[in-house]
């Protein structure tokens, strides 16, 4: 992408912290991580059968738990006609407009772990109350940490919560956008790495739509300058969306020049 056409970057310290924690997803595909992002691991989770994999950790000095998700390899199986039907987003302790749709197999993916999520970081806010909650995901990881952001923060309504996604693929209808805006507006960080193509691997002609501001690094070298805020209804038509789709690509698995799947677990 030439970089001549694209303007508007982002702020050095946005986007460190998106890199921040686009680590915590990329520790996510490591099995054992002992110091996700060198903090604290709490507890990992994994659910093998629907192939689901992540963490829950905590920063004592920023005072935040991190509930991260791993991508995962069966992501084309989840992206099949069948499961690309949107449903109702009917999901433990979730409460949404009757016009709130998603994806079938994603919200199969976050129902199948959501318990076992709710119950551990239950037990950190009970230890750490004055402490925000953040999720963050990779991929598929992406989908899962915004579904579990959404169900967290109607847990915890006076709790800051905040979620990354990076290279997450369009969720749910537009109404169901439009409900994630209302409840997090800048608090839902969707990166973009150039011409991903997962992000538009489902196309809006199904009746998807993204939500939230995109954040795209559309050229390189990669840094807040050549990093661009997109507008914040999910669809810019100057930013990723512009791209075909080409699949999973190079640029899914490479986010701020880090491999998506390199651990930083010490």
């Amino acid at each position: 992408m030439d970089s001549s056409s694209v303007t508007g970057s982002i702020s050095a310290g946005l986007y460190e912290d998106l890199v921040h924690y686009f680590k915590y997803a990329s520790s996510a595909y490591c099995l054992v991580c002992p110091r996700p992002n060198g903090k604290t691991l709490v507890t990992p989770f994994t659910n093998l059968g629907g192939d689901i994999q992540g963490y829950v950790a905590r920063d004592d000095g920023k005072r935040e738990i991190i509930v991260a998700f791993r991508g995962s390899a069966s992501i084309i199986a989840f992206l099949a006609d069948a499961l690309a039907i949107l449903v109702p987003f009917v999901a433990p302790g979730v409460s949404v407009p009757a016009g709130v749709r998603v994806h079938t197999g994603f919200l199969l993916s976050w129902d199948s772990v959501a318990l076992e999520i709710l119950m551990i970081v239950s037990r950190q806010v009970k230890l750490h109350p004055e402490y925000a909650i953040v999720t963050s995901g990779h991929s598929l990881g992406g989908v899962l940490a915004l579904f579990g952001a959404i169900t967290l923060k109607q847990k915890y309504p006076n709790k800051t919560v905040r979620t990354y996604s990076y290279g997450a693929p369009r969720a749910g209808n537009k109404d169901f956008a439009m409900f994630v805006n209302e409840m997090f507006g800048e608090n839902a960080y969707r990166v973009v790495h150039g011409n991903d193509g997962v992000p538009t691997i489902i196309p809006t002609a199904l009746g998807y739509y993204h939500h939230g501001i995109e954040y795209w690094q559309y050229t390189y070298p990669v840094s807040e300058e050549t990093t661009r805020a997109c507008a914040p209804d999910g669809e810019d038509p100057t930013c990723s969306a512009c791209i075909s789709s080409r699949g999973i690509n190079p640029a899914h698995w490479t986010y701020f020049g880090i491999l998506a799947t390199r651990p930083f677990c010490l």
